[in-house]
């Protein structure tokens, strides 16, 4: 192939997207850019959705919302599909064990499952303000893609996926609440875990 100039093409690999602005509904403005960093919990919340992979080629859908102030996963889950229940349903568990006061931002970007009916009813419900990222701008939302990154690396994920989407659900369980909650140590905390650096909040300001 050298000497006759050929190469060989390799196809991509197949990664599903996890989101599709496509849907022409209306969008929410971002309402974080130029402020500063929240300065107590439940101010601002930050959301998106990662694919994960199972064994026989298939994917699973996890969906996390951290809290910006201490960088807690306050939820998340995880789902065979992207239907707007993978974001409603571990944002409203979160709302009601945290005893979120209205006013506070949740931040996504522009996927269709944050737009549904049923999450605009949840958003009213709470009194919550809803942002969005720009179009096209990945870095509107670093934050969540920051955990992603973290999580994919620290996790080791086994070569051809995870064997079933129950396993997953307990790796998921463990690093997040069993580790990156209350044991992973953050330098922009002071050298806190998120549960721990909220602890801390509550405690000086009585």
């Amino acid at each position: 192939m050298r000497k006759e100039g050929l190469r060989a093409i390799q196809p991509r690999k197949f990664i599903p997207r996890t989101t599709d602005s496509g849907h022409g509904k209306r969008v929410s403005p971002n309402l974080l850019l130029g402020q500063p960093k929240p300065i107590k919990p439940n101010s601002v919340w930050v959301s998106d959705i990662t694919y994960m992979p199972l064994k026989g080629g298939k994917w699973a859908y996890l969906c996390v919302w951290m809290d910006l102030f201490s960088r807690q996963i306050v939820g998340w889950q995880l789902g065979e599909n992207m239907q707007d229940s993978l974001v409603r349903e571990p944002l409203e568990r979160a709302l009601l064990r945290r005893r979120v006061k209205p006013g506070m931002i949740i931040h996504s970007d522009r996927g269709g499952q944050y737009l549904s009916n049923k999450m605009k009813q949840l958003v009213k419900t709470f009194k919550l303000k809803q942002s969005m990222s720009r179009a096209d701008d990945p870095y509107d939302n670093a934050w969540a893609e920051s955990f992603w990154s973290r999580l994919k690396a620290e996790l080791a994920m086994p070569k051809g996926g995870y064997e079933s989407l129950e396993k997953l659900k307990t790796v998921l369980f463990e690093y997040i609440d069993g580790y990156y909650n209350t044991r992973r140590l953050h330098s922009s905390l002071n050298y806190l875990n998120p549960v721990a650096f909220e602890a801390e909040y509550y405690r000086q300001t009585g």
